[in-house]
């Protein structure tokens, strides 16, 4: 969702630009990064991929002992319900659910605890790139650094309609 809203803000953006004759003029700059590469690129990100891959791998590593341990269970069953009277089938088969659903939940919990340490260990590079970006763009004098794949990271402020956009939105809605 945040994604199409920067997306449409650069779209905006650039729309915006092109109906303003004076906008592109030869003191305009502009600059395109990739986030995705800065951040597996950078230390902190490499470093925050190494911690992220070795949780994985502890998790994986267990969930693979709880996954054999079904599947065993399910040969069980197979191959010995035959012989078994139904109390037991009946008793090894919730035995086999209950432990499926154990799992299963397992899984979901340990996936949003891997999705809370993402982001953990993205929000502190995210805030030094943020800061980075945006020194570099006043610094250079670039009016605006977009992201490839998300829109707008900084722009010069003196380039922001969204005050008479919201004046002029505001006017055609009162129209209806």
């Amino acid at each position: 969702m945040t994604s199409q809203r920067n997306l449409l803000a650069g779209l905006i953006f650039l729309f915006s630009c092109f109906a303003a004759s004076n906008c592109f003029s030869a003191d305009m700059k502009l600059g395109i990064m990739n986030v995705q590469k800065i951040i597996v690129s950078c230390d902190a990100g490499k470093a925050a991929k190494a911690r992220f891959d070795v949780k994985m791998k502890e998790l994986q590593s267990t969930f693979k002992a709880e996954e054999e341990a079904l599947k065993e269970l399910q040969e069980e069953i197979k191959k010995k319900s035959s012989a078994w009277n139904e109390e037991k089938k009946a008793e090894k088969v919730r035995e086999f659910q209950n432990n499926g659903r154990e799992l299963q939940a397992k899984t979901e919990e340990a996936r949003y605890n891997m999705k809370k340490l993402q982001d953990q260990e993205l929000e502190p590079i995210l805030k030094a790139l943020e800061k980075v970006v945006n020194k570099y763009g006043k610094d250079n004098g670039y009016s605006a650094i977009m992201d490839d794949k998300n829109g707008v990271i900084y722009f010069n402020e003196s380039l922001d309609i969204t005050d008479t956009i919201v004046k002029k939105l505001n006017g055609e809605l009162a129209g209806k």
